[in-house]
This record gives structure tokens, C-alpha cells and sequence, in this order.
């Protein structure tokens, strides 16, 4: 185990990116290169801050409070009568904890959240909360584990969707004839269509706001 992973497995893996960094890995590597502080991680509280000081071999510190308290465990929760199915919280959840299709209702998978909060604010009805967990218990090396998996497992997808998006749009810029008439057509009906997508967005908001109203 290099210095770097021994680092990281000192943080909670969250990936709630309350450090700055985006997600516990960057903030590991950010340690190591003694570019930041040791107290800016509020998921993992005084005890994480007591382990990462014990791995670096640096005083402990006071958390700092800018980044966030310390909380006890909690889990989103959406309000399923308001979702939307928007997917926004879907694509912010670093852990796959959300699930969903476009246009139908998302739900929580408690056991897999990390409390991280990452879906509340791109919500666009304001149907989800953070509730503390029921029983209450604490966040352990196990969590963090199952947690860090899910992480690795849902970046390796996203990144491998990426390639394979890039690759098509490649495929098609080759067969494509710059001076086709067809093109244009191709384009407006695409605009026509992204219309239409934030048409039905903005009735679904205004559907929601009316029910929340009343």
C-alpha cells in the first residue's frame, strides 16, 4: 500500500467533496503533498482528524467548522410525491445510492448513501432531505469501504461512457458530408428536440411548485 491509499483509508469515503476536493482520493493525494490542512474533512470528524494526524505524522487539529460540522450519520430521503424524475440527484450521487428513470420517481437506497448531500441542492423542486439514520449508529471502516467501491465502480462507468459517446461522435464526423443538405435539417431538429425536453421540464417545475403551494 503506497502512502497515498494508506491516507486514503483513513477518510470515511463520503466523496461529500466538503474538503474541497472532488472526493476523498483527491483530497488523500492533496495530504500526501502537504497542500491542505488535516481538519477539513467534517464527515470523518475528530476521530478521523486524530487518524490522518497518527498516519502523517502531524498535530491534531481542531476541525475546521467552514467545511462543516460533524454530524451524526444521515440518509437522503426524497419526498416521492414531488419527484419529478429530473434525474439531477441521480447524476450527483457519487455512490449509485439513487434510483430512478427519467420522468419516474427516484428513490433512496438507504443502506448504500453515504449522507454526502451532494443531491439535495441540484434538486429543482426541493423534494429532498437529509434525516439522521434510524437507529442511529456510526459510519465504519466497513461503510467506507463498500463506499469507495461503489465510487470506483460508478467513475469507471462514467469515464467508460464518455470514451464510448467520444467514439461515436467521431464515427458519425466521419461519415458525415461537411457540405450534406441534410445537416442543417439534422441540427434544427435537434434544437426542436432540446427544446421540447426543457419545455416539459419547466411544466413538470410548474406542476410541482402548484402542489407544494397547496
Amino acid at each position: 500500500m503506497n502512502r497515498v491509499d494508506l491516507v486514503d483509508a483513513q477518510l470515511p469515503q463520503t466523496q461529500c467533496t466538503k474538503c474541497g476536493y472532488d472526493g476523498c482520493r483527491p483530497y488523500a493525494q492533496a495530504l500526501v503533498d502537504d497542500e491542505v490542512p488535516i481538519n477539513r474533512c467534517p464527515p470523518g470528524g475528530d476521530v478521523g482528524i486524530a487518524r490522518l494526524a497518527a498516519v502523517l505524522g502531524k498535530p491534531i487539529l481542531p476541525l475546521d467548522e467552514t467545511r462543516g460540522r460533524h454530524l451524526p450519520l444521515q440518509v437522503a430521503r426524497i419526498d416521492e410525491q414531488h419527484c419529478i424524475g429530473c434525474t439531477l440527484c441521480i447524476q450527483a450521487c457519487p455512490v449509485d445510492a439513487i434510483v430512478g428513470a427519467n420522468k419516474a420517481m427516484h428513490t433512496v437506497l438507504a443502506a448504500l448513501c453515504t449522507g454526502c448531500d451532494l443531491c439535495v441542492a441540484p434538486c429543482p423542486v426541493d423534494c429532498i432531505s437529509m434525516e439522521p439514520v434510524e437507529p442511529a449508529r456510526a459510519w465504519t471502516d466497513g461503510d467506507a469501504a463498500a463506499a469507495r467501491a461503489r465510487h470506483q465502480r460508478r467513475q469507471a462507468r462514467l469515464d467508460r461512457e464518455s470514451r464510448e459517446d467520444q467514439e461515436r461522435l467521431r464515427a458519425r464526423s466521419a461519415v458525415a458530408e461537411p457540405a450534406s443538405p441534410a445537416l442543417p435539417a439534422e441540427a434544427q431538429a435537434g434544437d426542436q428536440a432540446a427544446e421540447r425536453k426543457r419545455a416539459i421540464l419547466e411544466a413538470a417545475l410548474a406542476r410541482a411548485r402548484s402542489r407544494r403551494a397547496h
